[in-house]
């Protein structure tokens, strides 16, 4: 036996016989449950088959170390008791109705069928390096299996090669070195990835009826019966594929159209009722015949009262006390009961007898043909056709439902067309059975498939010589949707060629009989408005109204009441279809004056297909603008330029808009809503581009008087041009209104409204001035623009602080140097500082000397919108920050200097920076390094709100200067911030 053959069947097969050959029953029946296909597989094969199998997953061998090639009697016979359990499971998990309607699942998965689709994934199997004999069954073992499930390891698998042959475990040499898979030519790589392109560019692939895959260049692969991951093995067992990745993919796709139809009528069947058992809960009718088995329930009344029920022997009598026996078999009901009444009338003096039929009798009939589950059955002596027919399950999709037989001794007793019950709801033909009765149902008759705007599509059996019209009147008839001038039927002729006949549906159409395999198509009517005008947009009531010569826009738009709060008046825009060629054209109308001038140029006459959109003021026209658009650049030319024209600037909607038949500026502004409050009412830009002998685009730049074309002047009011675009300008100055806020010791403070260069002198003056408690020294003025530049550069001196801390960390464990730490340690601290600090963005100003008339000199501030002014009370405090060991305000003394307060405050810390002590005064100026000059040692002038900064001794650190300022901004924001929010 070939080794190569057997590498897929190892793949399907590798945990089924590592439960059977090597477990034990316990173990085997928890570890893994086979599929019916794998016990399908196996017990198929051969003992020697299973044998050849054995070995060549474990290298085969009598040996004693724990191959399959060992197995005892008792293994094998506990084999085949667990082979006889999987033909009983086989047996077992077989369907026992035809798979072929519904969809069959096995294991919780579904198996494919004919016209199945699916997706085919397919790529170039990568090279793998082995390295030693033992691995080739592990990889050959996990190949196919599904995710999640983990190959056995099997006892010997360590005595096999690449392929599968026994090799000696003493052959150290064999299994120490790598082995390489061959290598592979250029043109040979090609030709796979080719291959591989032609097949995932056929995605997806359709199986055939029979459920096979044809594949380009293949030959057929039958897939019917299996599910995704059998396909998957199924494919990898082409010797063509055995170089690619393979995989199926099942796609349940919903059929559409004609392949979704189904034969008619068969569905009944469906849900057949749970028992048959005798019906004696309806009336017997005349016509019922009494046999044996038949119970006759007569009631005496008279000089006896009392009730016998008599049962119909098999020699076809019933005994009747004080009468005797009455033959009464094979008579109608009614006949019996007459002539029992009578005689018992006769023979029974002052005796009446009322004679009803009890339990009828259960007989036999056949159901023959091609019925679901043909054969006998037993059902109520008053069943009929149709009874028989659900006791058997229906008729199968191939049977016949206009031709079902009722056969009698051999004689045709009745044919039964199952179409009059189901569209009529006429039972006339469902005659009652008898005993040893046929119902036989012959295959189908020919079909015609309807589908289209038909109530009910499907697929109809025909009987000799029915035209179309009666096919349609069988499928419910047409829907209201439905173009009977479009009404085809494709057809096999007589030479075999698939053609298309016009049919003519109507109640007067002449006859065309139908044939077999015929296909009538209804063709559903064009949805759009041939006679009608449709109003929508910005309105209470969008309607269709009806279409008439003379119809103008106030006959549907009747007052401006139709219209929602603020819709535009002036503009409505009209959609039109131009005879003969359904070219688009877009005309407006102001519909204010076509409502105060009906029938005058105003208001429009409509033609038919107008679609009127009323537009409203406070949302953007593109959504309904822009497909307009797209229409009428579809539609242009070279000789014919698309018609749109732009308006910008200071409109209410500005935007693109259709360019109209005499369209004038005036007009481009009523669709552009009109003018907005900024308009600038004098000159207009109207930008005009015109193509200069079809080799060059010139722009034109024309000056419109906008007040001008308001009034009415013709000359002002300038035709447009394809592409024209007019900007409206703004009013000089129109931007929005500027406020200042003024807080503190102001007479009237509050948010005062500012013209463009106010000063803020001027501001003060309109406030009442100042306060007498007012300390105009300490003022502090904030801008916002500034407090943006600020904190741009707090962000960037962050980053700058945070890399310089990184260089000295990295510069102070190369040198080992001691200090580092504490640096680091420091700059971190003001890196922490600089962080959480916000921008202030303060303007030193000097009030005192603004107030006091200097304008000259440069002291008044030109407001912006935003800026603040706070003007706080008078102040007696001076403030010491910085290292020193006590931070406090103490009252302001004339006598004291600068050192005095210092000494008040404790003195500095050994970490001060003596050199550069400086002074931040109340209006935020900055006075440094007073204390250098030798003749005024600590006697820098101290002033009422004055800050005593004492900074950071940063230069015993390791050398960075940048610090010095980082300290300096950080005390400068702390004290602007602590001014700012004292108010």
């Amino acid at each position: 036996m070939r080794t190569m053959p057997f590498r897929r069947l190892i793949a399907i097969s590798i945990a089924l016989l590592a439960i059977i050959a090597m477990q034990p029953p316990r173990a085997a029946a928890q570890a893994v449950t086979p599929s019916a296909d794998q016990l399908e597989l196996l017990r198929t094969l051969s003992p020697e088959q299973r044998d050849a199998l054995l070995r060549q997953i474990t290298g085969g061998g009598s040996g004693s170390g724990g191959g399959l090639g060992s197995v005892s009697a008792s293994d094998r016979a506990s084999e085949r008791d667990r082979t006889t359990a999987s033909d009983d499971q086989l047996r077992r998990v077989q369907p026992a109705e035809d798979e072929s309607e519904r969809e069959v699942l096995r294991n919780g998965q579904p198996v494919l069928k004919g016209d199945d689709s699916v997706i085919l994934k397919i790529d170039i199997t990568r090279p793998v390096v082995q390295q030693s004999g033992n691995q080739a069954p592990v990889a050959m073992a996990t190949a196919g299996l599904p995710a999640g499930v983990t190959a056995p390891v099997l006892p010997g698998a360590n005595n096999m090669d690449l392929n599968n042959q026994a090799v000696d475990p003493r052959n150290n040499q064999r299994n120490a070195k790598t082995e390489r898979p061959p290598e592979v030519t250029e043109e040979e790589k090609k030709r796979r990835e080719t291959l591989v392109d032609l097949i995932r560019s056929r995605n997806p692939y359709r199986l055939s009826s029979e459920g096979v895959l044809q594949l380009p260049g293949f030959a057929s692969i039958p897939l019917a019966g299996l599910t995704e991951f059998e396909a998957t093995i199924r494919m990898q067992a082409e010797p063509e594929l055995r170089d690619f990745d393979v995989s199926i993919i099942r796609m349940p796709l919903k059929k559409i159209g004609t392949e979704a139809l189904k034969p008619f009528g068969y569905d009944l069947f469906d849900r057949a009722p749970s028992t048959f058992a005798p019906v004696t809960n309806v009336p017997v009718p005349s016509a019922y015949v009494v046999g044996a088995g038949d119970v006759l329930e007569v009631q005496l009344y008279g000089t006896q009262n009392r009730t016998l029920q008599l049962l119909v022997g098999r020699d076809g009598r019933i005994n009747f006390p004080e009468i005797g026996p009455i033959n009464v078999s094979g008579q109608r009901f009614t006949s019996v009961k007459d002539s029992i009444e009578q005689r018992v009338q006769r023979e029974m003096i002052g005796v009446r007898a009322s004679v009803a039929m009890g339990d009828t009798r259960s007989i036999r009939v056949f159901v023959l043909g091609e019925a679901k589950r043909p054969g006998s059955y037993t059902i109520s002596g008053l069943g009929t056709i149709t009874s028989a027919l659900f006791a058997a399950g229906g008729v199968r999709p191939i049977g016949s439902l206009r031709n079902i037989q009722l056969k009698r001794q051999g004689a045709l007793i009745r044919n039964f067309d199952l179409y009059d019950m189901l569209i009529r709801g006429d039972s006339t033909d469902d005659a009652r059975l008898l005993p040893g009765d046929v119902v036989f149902i012959p295959p189908i008759g020919p079909t015609v498939t309807v589908n289209g705007e038909i109530h009910r599509p499907a697929i109809y059996e025909l009987k000799p010589g029915s035209t179309a019209t009666d096919v349609v009147q069988l499928a419910g008839g047409l829907t209201p949707e439905a173009d009977t001038a479009k009404v085809s039927l494709t057809r096999i002729d007589d030479q075999l060629q698939r053609v298309v006949l016009a049919v003519n549906v109507g109640e007067r159409a002449p006859a065309l009989t139908l044939r077999n395999g015929d296909l009538l198509q209804i063709a559903r009517l064009k949805p759009t408005l041939d006679s009608g005008v449709v109003v929508e947009g910005y309105l209470h009531a969008p309607a269709s109204y009806a279409f008439r010569e003379g119809l103008r826009l106030s006959d549907v738009i009747r007052s401006v009441d139709e219209l929602k709060p603020n819709a535009d008046q002036n503009y409505v825009l009209i959609r039109r279809e131009l005879p003969p060629n359904r070219e688009i054209a877009v005309i407006s109308a102001d519909l204010g004056a076509a409502l105060n001038a009906r029938g005058s140029a105003a208001d429009v006459l409509l033609l038919p297909r107008d679609r009127i959109v009323v537009f409203d003021l406070q949302t953007s026209r593109d959504r309904i603008i822009r497909p307009l658009v797209n229409e009428l650049r579809t539609q242009a030319s070279f000789s014919r330029p698309t018609e749109l024209v732009n308006v910008d600037g200071r409109v209410r909607v500005p935007g693109e808009y259709p360019l109209e038949s005499g369209m004038r500026v005036s007009d481009l502004l009523r669709a552009g809503g009109g003018l907005g409050d900024s308009a600038y009412g004098g000159i207009a830009e109207l930008t005009r581009y015109r193509v200069v002998n079809g080799d060059s685009r010139r722009t034109t730049q024309i000056e419109i008087d906008i007040a001008a074309v308001l009034r009415g002047d013709a000359t002002a009011n300038v035709l447009l041009e394809p592409f024209d675009s007019l900007s409206i300008k703004e009013v000089p100055e129109w931007g929005t209104q500027e406020h200042v806020m003024l807080t503190g010791e102001v007479r009237f403070p509050g948010r005062y409204s500012i013209k463009r260069g106010e000063t803020l002198i001027s501001v003060i003056g309109r406030a009442g001035g100042l306060t007498e408690f007012a300390f105009p020294e300490g003022s502090v003025f904030t801008r916002l623009d500034l407090k943006e530049r600020e904190q741009k550069q707090l962000d960037m001196l962050a980053s700058r602080l945070q890399n310089d801390l990184a260089t000295l960390a990295l510069q102070g464990a190369a040198a080992n140097q001691s200090g580092a730490g504490t640096a680091l340690t420091v700059g971190q601290s003001l890196l922490a500082q600089v962080r959480a600090s916000e921008a202030v963005g303060r303007l030193v100003i000097d009030l005192p000397r603004a107030l006091r008339g200097r304008s000259a000199s440069g002291t008044d501030v030109i407001l912006r919108d935003g800026d603040r002014l706070i003007v706080p009370k008078f102040q007696q405090e001076v403030t010491v920050i910085g290292e020193v060991q006590t931070v406090t305000s103490h009252l302001y003394r004339p006598d004291l200097g600068r050192d005095d307060y210092i000494g008040l405050s404790g003195g500095m810390t050994r970490r001060a920076d003596h050199s550069k002590i400086y002074i931040v005064r109340a209006d935020g100026t900055v006075v440094a390094n007073e204390s250098a000059r030798w003749f005024s040692r600590g006697a820098t002038e101290i002033r009422p709100g004055d800050t005593i900064v004492v900074p950071l001794d940063t230069e015993r650190m390791p050398a960075l200067p940048f610090w010095q300022a980082v300290t300096s901004i950080i005390y400068n924001l702390a004290i602007s911030a602590a001014a700012v929010n004292s108010f």
